[in-house]
């Protein structure tokens, strides 16, 4: 019987520039987010090493797919940011093609974590990626980073406004997330792991 995963069992594994340099894989789940969303912070403190994702002061640096190996064959994957501005348009429809075919396309992908900041929620960026996915019928949880930078009532109105601005997505879940605080920590790695428990126990061999 296979373990469950556990997301501090994580190891980096190998960067992908092309969709054929992809790994075999059974499961796997991918962080997406804006450039500067606190995605590679949120990573990092749900595998609770502090230099897993690389975090950088500069948008759009991580221009890879970069995958972190849970146990064999099972993985979290970590997206290239998207929507910094100062990239060449040639780079971005590049990232934009490759993060549209993988999302579509990869069988082994079992949900996906889109991290937004909390102070400015579902951009137009944000919902184009709840577009690509949404025809996978995969499930998606949202990370409303940075919370702590809100007061208590404007996460409380931050979280009501994203959820009912999602309402009729029935696969898509929210919540309140903050890397410096650890909110919401617990509930999104857990989150996590039930999917690639149930997809392991559920489909063993899964290619990708």
């Amino acid at each position: 019987m296979t373990a469950k995963p556990v997301l501090n069992r994580a190891q980096f594994h190998t960067s992908v520039a092309q969709l054929r340099d992809l790994p075999y894989s059974r499961a796997e789940v991918a962080f997406a987010g804006r450039s500067n969303a606190g995605k590679s912070s949120a990573i990092n403190l749900l595998t609770r090493k502090n230099r897993l994702a690389f975090t950088s002061k500069t948008p759009g640096r991580t221009q890879l797919i970069n995958f972190f190996v849970l146990e064999p064959d099972t993985y979290l994957v970590d997206l290239p940011g998207y929507g910094y501005a100062k990239v060449p348009p040639e780079v971005k429809a590049k990232w934009e093609g490759l993060l549209s075919r993988y999302l579509q396309g990869r069988e082994a992908l079992v949900g996906m974590v889109l991290i937004m900041d909390a102070r400015h929620p579902l951009t137009p960026l944000d919902r184009q990626m709840l577009e690509w996915f949404a025809p996978t019928g995969k499930p998606v949880h949202i990370l409303l980073s940075k919370a702590d930078k809100l007061s208590n009532n404007e996460k409380a109105l931050t979280l009501r406004r994203v959820k009912a601005e999602l309402a009729e997505q029935t696969n898509v879940s929210v919540q309140l997330f903050s890397s410096l605080s650890r909110l919401g920590a617990d509930e999104a790695a857990a989150l996590i792991e039930h999917w690639l428990s149930a997809a392991v126990t559920t489909h063993p061999v899964v290619a990708g």
